[in-house]
């Protein structure tokens, strides 16, 4: 099958949303179909499979920063690249995003299955009447979470299928982890408000002073955080790092942290971690709670609460009660429920439907 894949966000800057797309990318190649990923890049492209659509412009969106490409060369490379691929099916992520997915799906040129990340997105309130319209021209609605297909289904009449995101497991699995030198916890994410990043540098003043931290990422609040946190040698601010380096961190680590706020409709950082073997640490929200269960895959704890997230880190970087190697194994477990395999595989029953329904719909 010739399959198009179209996400709205830049391929060059790291994000779930473009993770996820180059994985199913790299997986659907390997079962021997033919995929090429359409997106905005703001540099060279990560791989040979990708067409560039232009560069991002950096938009206030959902509590973070969304690099999209809403401009009309954006729009006119998307077309033109859709109508010379020729693809037996579309797939595009977040398809009313301002950008290459919406005009995908505006301007249809093969069967479209569409696949809805965000919780609470306010672009279906503002656009409703456009939205409303261009639906009609999906095939196939999919969401990563029930949040996302709640937050789409309240605008948009539609029979969705929840496909959970998935993750690389070899990857992970086979990282060489980078050695440590005491407990070490690891976070990895954009400096913003929402991922909670000042929550952990926080409860970081609360533990043990052999206790390490490793950060990965940058972002608006990266100066900010560092000058507060200067005086503490435990912290290493190691920046934007590549995904080989990021899965060697997270293989190292102790604990792998996530203490995001609120906005995040799936965890697929926190099957990373359950991939890597190491212990997840997560805020109590709906979009982590669906992975890591009532805290049987991963310790979690009240959002932005700084005492409650020291006290789960230390029993975990303790082993209390055994937490830390139970939550490894029950870990292992669930990434296996989450594999990008998995994924490929329901996706491609999308991919057939879609192609029979928008078959019977010309006829």
């Amino acid at each position: 099958m010739r399959i198009g894949l179209v996400c709205p966000y830049s391929l060059t800057v790291p994000g779930g949303v473009q993770g996820q797309v180059l994985g199913l990318a790299r997986t659907l190649r390997r079962g021997g179909h033919e995929v090429r990923v359409l997106g905005p890049c703001d540099g060279p492209p990560p791989d040979a499979g990708v067409t560039p659509l232009g560069v991002s412009m950096p938009t206030a969106s959902n509590g973070s920063v969304a690099p999209i490409a809403p401009d009309i060369s954006a729009q006119l490379r998307t077309i033109r690249a859709l109508r010379d691929e020729e693809f037996d099916v579309v797939h595009v992520h977040e398809p009313f995003c301002p950008g290459p997915t919406q005009t995908a799906v505006l301007f249809k040129s093969a069967p479209i299955v569409a696949t809805y990340h965000a919780a609470g997105n306010l672009l279906y309130k503002y656009f409703k009447p456009l939205i409303v319209r261009a639906a009609r021209n999906i095939d196939v609605s999919c969401a990563v979470s029930t949040d996302a297909r709640d937050t789409a289904a309240a605008y948009i009449d539609a029979d969705f299928r929840v496909l959970w995101n998935g993750v690389e497991l070899d990857a992970f699995r086979d990282a060489t982890p980078v050695p440590t030198t005491g407990p070490t916890i690891v976070f990895v994410g954009r400096h913003e408000p929402r991922k909670g990043l000042e929550v952990l540098l926080d409860a970081m003043r609360l533990l043990p002073p052999e206790v390490r931290l490793w950060v990965a990422g940058d972002g608006p609040d990266t100066a900010r955080l560092q000058a507060a946190h200067a005086g503490d040698q435990r912290i290493s601010w190691l920046g934007r790092v590549s995904d080989e380096e990021k899965a060697r961190r997270i293989r190292g680590a102790d604990v792998f942290c996530t203490p995001s706020l609120g906005g995040e409709s799936f965890g697929i950082v926190l099957l990373e971690g359950m991939a890597s073997g190491t212990p997840v640490v997560a805020s109590d929200l709906p979009g982590y709670r669906a992975v890591a269960g009532d805290g049987r895959y991963a310790a979690l704890f009240p959002p932005g609460d700084v005492d409650a997230l020291a006290a789960t880190l230390q029993a975990v970087l303790g082993d209390v009660d055994g937490r830390a190697k139970a939550l490894v194994e029950a870990g292992a477990e669930r990434a296996d429920q989450y594999s990008m395999d998995r994924l490929a595989e329901a996706y491609l029953g999308c991919y057939r439907d879609a192609v029979a329904r928008h078959a019977a719909a010309r006829r």
